[in-house]
């Protein structure tokens, strides 16, 4: 129990909440709210008034980062639960849990206290408080990047969960799964899983806040596969429903509303997107690292790429989300600066081009060895020489299809006739 409890109480009135306001700071509040619920009265008024400090309490503790007496308050309170509705009691739990989070450094400390909150429930048998706390701590595992234990949660509570028929929860977890999955680099499960959250979320209505998340993780999913054009569809419906309720998550959605445009060779686009009233709004590094990236690619600029990498490292290589496609972008952007380099020759030193990207001989000649593979341009390479020899572009004879095509139609006859031959002499 807390220093800061007192072994006598205040009576549960709105005078003594009045007192704790009025205090000259936060700790006598806090010390005074803690006597407002050691008042033994159990009366509707009295309850009443300690829901109301309970609210308090857990405000000013958040404000002074007292993350333990916040732990410590949910233990204390387990008898006063006993008093109130089934309800409540989920609604302050839940309260209190996000007043933790809201404190730097405590992911350690909210698995803990949901481990705890999720035996107290289990034994209490509270069932809808339990499973919500359990879809909280799914989530917090995730962070944590323990998905072994998230995903074997999971499983578990989405069953249940099922069996229930709890819409709007299942929403949340099939999110999470698909989340999961991503994060596992399972990519069939996690567009599974995202496609079930669809399902549950047509049936019923979904918080403008959890329709922004399902565009967001729809996004994120075409963008993995490749498919851009679709990924940045979702991501704006994303941005609009983050924006107007002014979340976070809305410079997320414009960062990555900004990488598929780049992504589909339209970083001339980013400069439109950014000034927009939209986009002004969010003004700030994530979207001046964006900025920088669409800029180094609409010069294909290697070096230029470089450096808006190690200048918002934070930005985009600690981004998962953003550095998946970091590797395929810079490939892109060397491939794009070795064709302009090697345009105007027909045989050139790789020793040369090596000196002019600014890149080792043996990593510039395994790529473009790998770029001749692809047929990204006709030539080869004279290690002999050290040289690439360049060809022109080989025209196709018109003649070679049209003759292919002749020659398969002649034989499907010629087999028509043997068939039609076969059953006459049958």
């Amino acid at each position: 129990m807390s220093s800061s409890m007192q072994s006598s109480y205040l009576p549960a009135t709105t005078e003594s909440i009045a007192k704790a306001q009025e205090a000259k700071d936060a700790s006598e509040s806090i010390s005074i709210l803690y006597q407002v619920l050691e008042d033994p009265s159990t009366s509707a008024d009295a309850l009443r008034t300690k829901e109301l400090a309970i609210t308090n309490l857990t405000s000013y503790l958040t404000q002074e980062n007292r993350a333990e007496e916040l732990r410590n308050l949910l233990t204390k309170l387990r008898p006063f639960f006993a008093l109130i509705p089934k309800a409540k009691t989920a609604k302050i739990v839940r309260s209190i849990i996000d007043a933790v989070a809201k404190i730097p450094g405590t992911s350690e400390l909210q698995i803990s206290l949901c481990k705890e909150m999720v035996e107290w429930t289990r034994a209490e048998k509270r069932t809808f408080l339990r499973q919500r706390v359990e879809a909280r701590l799914a989530a917090l595992l995730l962070e944590n990047q323990e998905y072994t234990e998230a995903l074997t949660l999971l499983t578990g509570l989405i069953k249940e969960v099922r069996r229930l028929d709890d819409k709007l929860l299942l929403v949340d977890i099939d999110l999470l799964e698909s989340k999961l999955h991503f994060s596992l680099r399972n990519l069939p499960k996690a567009k599974a899983s995202l496609t079930a959250a669809r399902t549950a979320a047509n049936a019923i209505y979904v918080p403008p806040s959890q329709q922004g998340t399902i565009d967001l993780q729809s996004g994120i999913l075409h963008a993995e596969e490749k498919d851009y054009k679709t990924g940045y569809s979702y991501f704006f419906e994303a941005f609009e429903a983050f924006s107007s309720l002014e979340d976070p998550k809305a410079i997320s959605s414009l960062k990555y509303m900004l990488l598929c445009k780049i992504m589909v060779s339209q970083a001339d686009d980013v400069a439109g997107i950014i000034s927009s009233k939209a986009g002004l709004k969010y003004l700030g590094p994530d979207v001046d690292a964006m900025k920088a990236v669409a800029d180094a690619y609409s010069k294909r600029s290697l070096k230029y790429f470089e450096t808006a990498l190690r200048d918002y490292k934070s930005q985009l290589e600690e981004d998962p989300i953003v550095h998946r496609h970091l590797s395929s972008l810079y490939d892109t952007l060397l491939e794009q600066n070795f064709c302009r380099l090697i345009e105007p020759y027909s045989k050139v030193e790789i020793a040369h081009i090596a000196e002019m990207i600014e890149l080792p001989i043996d990593h510039v000649e395994k790529k473009l060895s790998q770029m001749i593979l692809d047929k990204k341009f006709a030539g080869t390479l004279d290690q002999g020489a050290g040289c690439l020899i360049i060809f022109e572009d080989p025209k196709t004879e018109e003649i070679f299809p049209a003759t292919l095509e002749t020659i398969g139609n002649v034989g499907k006859v010629v087999d028509s006739l043997y068939m039609r031959s076969a059953k006459i002499m049958a």
